[in-house]
């Protein structure tokens, strides 16, 4: 993974539901029936993007309709990846990169409101319905326990012989996003796409994260601001990159491995 994928990855105006290749199904490709679609799909009426209190479930989606609602993202990736094939052959970082991901994958998953968990190259990242404070609080946790199982990972790491430890950054936002189903209707190649600020907003700020001065975690203000009286406290404003960042941990994790990986 190069540095130059990680910015373009951080600013790119839409995000897939996953970036997983497809089967390809062979169809010769016939002009006159592509020009058509375009006229179709560019005559879709705007009223055909409803207004919703979450994220509903991609099941809902046509080719012919979208839905915005609010919600939270959340994205965490690997710092200086391109870096790691000097230091370890194809079957290792393989290992590294499949250790990960499971586990990334695992705890990102385990928030109840979830939407979609999807796999970005190195990045994994999360979208969740959060209409409450205490589910935004539960993806601020989802942080702190990441941030404690990429400790954990690293112990064991460097006892399966990797002397280079994973650093990663995280990054949260609040906001609306409009989901569509894309592809070319009446095949099977087709995705769930989101599009708006909130995708994007993270996926930058996880690209910030653990960089320079940077913290571990940084996220936006209006993320930051639904914060509860036990969390808020643990964030600071990082005037340099006019956001909110953090360090956090859990607890429960840190106990395991101060018992299990000293």
């Amino acid at each position: 993974m190069s540095d130059g994928y990680d910015r373009l990855k951080a600013h790119r105006q839409w995000i897939p539901a996953t970036e997983e290749s497809m089967d390809s199904n062979y169809k010769a490709y016939d002009h006159v029936a592509s020009f058509e679609r375009l006229d179709a799909i560019l005559a879709q009426s705007n009223s055909n993007f409803e207004e919703k209190k979450s994220l509903p479930d991609r099941d809902e989606l046509t080719f012919d309709n979208g839905f915005y609602a609010s919600g939270t993202a959340l994205f965490i990736d690997i710092r200086d990846s391109s870096q790691l094939p000097d230091l370890y052959n194809r079957p290792a970082l393989a290992k590294m990169y499949r250790a990960f991901i499971s586990e990334m994958v695992a705890v990102f998953n385990s928030h109840p409101k979830g939407r979609e968990i999807n796999i970005v190259g190195d990045c994994v990242w999360g979208l969740y319905n959060t209409p409450y404070k205490s589910d935004i609080n539960s993806v601020f946790s989802l942080a702190a326990q990441a941030n404690s199982l990429l400790k954990v990972l690293n112990y064991k790491l460097d006892k399966a012989g990797y002397k280079t430890p994973i650093k990663c950054g995280l990054g949260a936002a609040y906001g609306r996003a409009l989901m569509i189903k894309a592809g070319q209707k009446g095949s099977t190649i087709s995705d769930v796409v989101y599009m708006g600020d909130v995708v994007n907003e993270a996926a930058e700020l996880a690209s910030q994260a653990s960089k320079g001065t940077a913290l571990s975690f940084l996220m936006e203000q209006d993320f930051q601001s639904n914060l509860n009286e036990a969390n808020k406290p643990l964030t600071a404003y990082d005037l340099e990159r006019g956001c909110f960042s953090a360090s956090v941990i859990n607890v429960v994790t840190e106990k395991w491995y101060s018992e299990n990986c000293t």
